[in-house]
Order: C-alpha cells, then sequence, then structure tokens
C-alpha cells in the first residue's frame, strides 16, 4: 500500500504543473491587525498575494491558486479545503503581525507543531472518509492499524517537506530582508493542518513597527 501511496504521487507529479495556493489571511469582517498607518493586514495580505500570484505565473511550471481575490471573509476550514479540492503541491498563508513593543519587527514563518498535527489527524480520521486523507488512495478495505500507519508516514513527510520549504524560504529571505529571531516557528494554526500538503504560514513583519509598516504597505 505505501508503494501504490507513492507511484500515485510520482505518476501525478510528472504530468502536470505544480499547484500553489496562496493564502491572504484574513478579509471581510475579519480586518486582522491594524498598523501604525491604519493600514488593515486584509488589505496587505491580499496585495501581496496578487504580487506573487504574478510572479509565480511568470514561469510556466506554477499554476496558482487564490484562497480570496476580494475583500471577504472566509472560514479556516474553506481556506484548506480549497487546497485539498485544487490538489494543491504547496499552501502559503500571508499574514502580517502586530506586537505591543514597537521595536519589534521582522519576518517569522510558522509550520504545525507535532502535537498538533497529531490531535488533527486523529480528528481527521474520525470525521472523513479516509480514502479522501491521501491523495485519493482508497484504504476503506485496510485494518486500522494499517491506516494509522500511513496517515502517520503521510503526516510526517508533509511536516518534513514543510520544514524544507521553510529553511528554503530562510535562506532566500535572509539576503535582503529583517528577519524575526528564532525564524523558524511552531503552531497550531488552523490553515496549516492538511496532513498531505505542505504548509507555511508567513508572518511577512509587525504593522506596529515603523520600518516593516513602511515595508508592507509600499
Amino acid at each position: 500500500m505505501t508503494k501504490d501511496v507513492a507511484k500515485k504521487k510520482k505518476k501525478t507529479s510528472q504530468h502536470r504543473k505544480k499547484t500553489i495556493i496562496i493564502d491572504p489571511g484574513h478579509g471581510g469582517k475579519d480586518s486582522g491587525a491594524v498598523g501604525l498607518y491604519k493600514k488593515k493586514e486584509k488589505v496587505i495580505t491580499l496585495k501581496v498575494a496578487k504580487l506573487l500570484k504574478q510572479k509565480f505565473e511568470s514561469s510556466t511550471n506554477y499554476s496558482v491558486i487564490l484562497t480570496r481575490d476580494t475583500d471577504k471573509f472566509l472560514k479556516l476550514r474553506t481556506r484548506t479545503r480549497i487546497a485539498k479540492k485544487n490538489n494543491a503541491d504547496i499552501f502559503i498563508s500571508l499574514h502580517a503581525d502586530y506586537h505591543r513593543n514597537p521595536r519589534t519587527r521582522g519576518i517569522s514563518l510558522y509550520t504545525l507543531s507535532e502535537n498538533a498535527s497529531d490531535k488533527e489527524a486523529a480528528a481527521l480520521a474520525r470525521r472523513e472518509n479516509r480514502s479522501d486523507l491521501i491523495d485519493g488512495v482508497d484504504l476503506s478495505s485496510e485494518t486500522s492499524e494499517v491506516t494509522s500507519i500511513l496517515l502517520d508516514l503521510t503526516k510526517r513527510e508533509t511536516l518534513n517537506q514543510s520544514s524544507s520549504l521553510v529553511n528554503y524560504l530562510i535562506k532566500s529571505f535572509r539576503k535582503d530582508m529583517n528577519l524575526l529571531q528564532r525564524t523558524h516557528r511552531y503552531a497550531g494554526f488552523a490553515v496549516l493542518k492538511s496532513l498531505d500538503i505542505p504548509s507555511v504560514l508567513i508572518e511577512m513583519g509587525y504593522l506596529s513597527n515603523r520600518q516593516d509598516s513602511k515595508l508592507l504597505v509600499s
């Protein structure tokens, strides 16, 4: 069964563009953080998302989908469902932070913590069709022990891929951008909880810091 999963993923990846889901944080009634210049996080994340979409699509290797392209409210689960529906290869969620210390500034990147993903895996296995969890491979005829092993392997592979993506981004950002200390962080954000899609949440800076705010709204 593990070989079947690997073969299916390999075959799929060879015959289609890589699909990147870009998720502009907040939207609609949820404005997110409000910065020094009265700029709202939801506006900044959408503008950056559209710029990133243009950048990625200048290459023929990528297909890019935004979870929202207007100022509308989306539930967190809706954002991850969009990624699942479109068979995403990578999920990138964009945010801008706020801190009570105005001197705090810099970029940080989040991936899912082990503890959070363990709880999520258990919940998903209980309430969703098992065949929907691992790239369409039917697990309905497998024992609970085999299913648990496959889900665990998939989860760990996805976490490793998410960490690899973050490490790559940190190396790229370090040359030109200010990074927060301990740049790679772990949390249980709902938008990071897809078991089979490498996901990263990027806090692009602090709207409470004058330098970061100028960069984020320019």
